[in-house]
């Protein structure tokens, strides 16, 4: 598998396992096609995240959307 870009890297430092467990794995997808960026979800609850074609590869998006 290919190294995560730098900013997905630290994207995800210092957050709780819960989080990266959610996240990793849409990031990992991101990198494994690069062409689109992430959109990361953020609402009381519960966190999503999903490939996003408007950001462009290796970007992250964090919004209450």
């Amino acid at each position: 598998m290919k190294q995560l870009p730098a900013a997905y890297v630290e994207y995800l430092q210092d957050r709780d396992e819960d989080f990266i467990a959610t996240v990793k794995p849409v990031l990992q997808q991101s990198n494994a096609d690069q062409s689109h960026g992430v959109r990361v979800v953020l609402l009381p609850h519960w966190v999503q995240a999903h490939i996003d074609e408007t950001i462009p590869f290796g970007e992250v998006v964090e919004g209450v959307d």
